[in-house]
């Protein structure tokens, strides 16, 4: 099976063998009969070691991904965790990229700052940023999120990837905003893919999940050995669920796209805003990298509102106002599922980061487009700017 599209709804997904179901059964047993002390039948003894169907989901994300190992974890957090105390020790230093996820940025910030693991950002498409911020020897690894939440920045995956192979570093890519049919960095040089599975990949905002994809084989048994040891692995429901998700993978992506294209394309033309994010426009800073390195330009549209400057705080009051005014465009946490939804990013997905240089400012909004019909989107839109 060659074709994306083909592998997300067989792989992993043979009828079972003893009904003939199209769909395999979900196997809840938290614990499994052993043939005799020390047997595993078929290499199954407790669900947190291993379960029939989060291994299913795994093998499918590992070949969507296009890589050899995949774990599915209980959050996308969980997973970037499994692989910061996989690849990382005390004294060890991290490149982050100077936009990415408040979550993520928390989680270095706050928790593993504490334990002696140390950071700089850096711009990742200035190659001479990248170098000064490596730290030979002590650099393990350089984080990219691509593109960065909410700005929708697009950072070079190949040439971050050459840069910090030269000093003996990994790259890990959190892929979430793409999910693997747009984009797959292993394929481009990356060591590490991450995913919020909650989002694309889950696509109907009903399962909290994480996964972790590599094709090294000595990084697959260090993620193996902690994925059971530390115990956040996804349960077989939401591994189920999210298997179920991958099928429609696709066809969902290129609704998405479409729709956010519309969007974008509505929202550069409107007077009332001051700045659109979306990689897919021509004005877009890394348009030429986003054509190469995507094979499309996803369902995240940014926007900002005029009015911050000189101390001013007009802009943050129009974008509230706006995120407030907004009907079929739920305002939510969250992004990737079927339907749209509106965020504020300076004080919910971002909130953790005022203060700090990834602070967002709080005149821009975040929109993830959903599925619902561009007319209906476009005119709510337009409604929530005139009020």
């Amino acid at each position: 099976m060659t074709e994306f599209e083909t592998r997300a709804i067989h792989i992993a997904q043979e009828p079972d063998e003893l009904t003939g179901a199209v769909m395999p059964p979900i196997h809840l047993a938290s614990t499994h009969r052993q043939d005799a002390v020390g047997v595993h039948r078929n290499g199954y003894e407790y669900s947190r070691v291993a379960n029939p169907t989060r291994d299913a989901l795994q093998e499918a994300l590992a070949s969507l991904e296009g890589g050899k190992y995949g774990f599915s974890f209980a959050s996308g957090i969980a997973a970037e965790d499994t692989v910061i105390r996989a690849v990382l020790k005390p004294g060890d230093h991290v490149v982050l990229a100077n936009e990415l996820y408040g979550g993520t940025f928390r989680l270095f910030n706050k928790v593993y700052r504490e334990w002696g693991i140390e950071f700089d950002l850096a711009d990742l498409n200035d190659e001479d940023a990248l170098r000064s911020a490596i730290r030979p020897g002590q650099t393990k690894l350089v984080w990219i999120e691509t593109p960065s939440n909410p700005k929708l920045t697009v950072f070079d995956i190949s040439l971050t990837s050459k840069v910090a192979h030269e000093y003996g570093a990994l790259t890990v890519v959190d892929n979430t905003f793409c999910s693997p049919y747009l984009q797959r960095p292993l394929e481009l040089g990356a060591d590490i893919v991450v995913h919020s599975t909650t989002k694309y990949l889950g696509g109907h905002s009903d399962i909290l999940g994480g996964a972790v994809v590599v094709s090294d084989s000595d990084l697959a048994e260090k993620f193996r050995y902690l994925h059971y040891a530390l115990g956040a692995v996804s349960s077989p429901f939401d591994s189920w669920l999210t298997h179920r998700s991958l099928k429609t993978l696709a066809v969902r992506m290129d609704r998405h796209q479409s729709n956010a294209a519309a969007i974008a394309d509505f929202l550069v033309a409107h007077p009332g805003v001051a700045e659109v994010y979306y990689p897919g426009l021509a004005s877009h800073p890394q348009h030429e990298l986003a054509s190469r390195q995507m094979h499309g330009f996803g369902g995240m549209v940014s926007l900002r509102f005029a009015g911050n400057e000189n101390g001013s705080d007009a802009g943050t009051r129009e974008a509230i106002r706006f995120v407030q005014a907004t009907r079929l465009f739920a305002l939510a946490e969250s992004l990737g599922g079927v339907e749209s939804l509106v965020n504020h990013p300076a004080t919910m997905t971002h909130s953790s980061a005022v203060g700090t240089p990834i602070e967002v400012t709080g005149d821009i909004v975040r929109l993830s487009v959903g599925l619902e019909g561009i007319s209906d989107l476009l005119a709510d839109l337009k409604q929530a700017l005139e009020s």
